[in-house]
């Protein structure tokens, strides 16, 4: 994978951030999540956003693990790729309550990490 492919990827985890964010907008529980139409289809709609970005940190990964580790250590970056596997083979096992805490308290790192990972490209 070239320089400009992984930029790509991580522009494109950068907006997959946004519009997570933008969907997580007017939830305020993890209840939010499950109990209306509107509130699934926001769940369903963030965890294919974190899948993608799972898929993209995990060839971003297997391109160039070492541009990834000089920002974060790898097991950061693991628990990413895992949560892609977990959304993509157990999604019936997703649980509301996880995915509302990783909208509330991980995207801001995880928006960082990528950003300084651009400038280090």
């Amino acid at each position: 994978m070239d320089k400009l492919s992984i930029i790509e990827l991580l522009d494109y985890i950068l907006e997959s951030i946004s519009i997570i964010r933008r969907r997580f907008e007017n939830i305020k529980s993890c209840d939010d999540f499950i109990n209306s139409d509107d509130g699934i289809d926001k769940l369903d709609a963030i965890s294919m956003r974190l899948q993608s970005i799972g898929e993209a940190l995990k060839n971003i990964y297997k391109a160039d693990k070492e541009l990834l580790e000089k920002v974060k250590n790898a097991s950061y970056w693991s628990q990413i790729i895992k949560l892609r596997e977990i959304i993509s083979h157990h999604y019936i096992d997703i649980d509301s309550e996880i995915i509302f805490d990783i909208c509330e308290n991980e995207l801001t790192e995880l928006e960082e990490s990528i950003n300084k990972a651009k400038t280090v490209i």
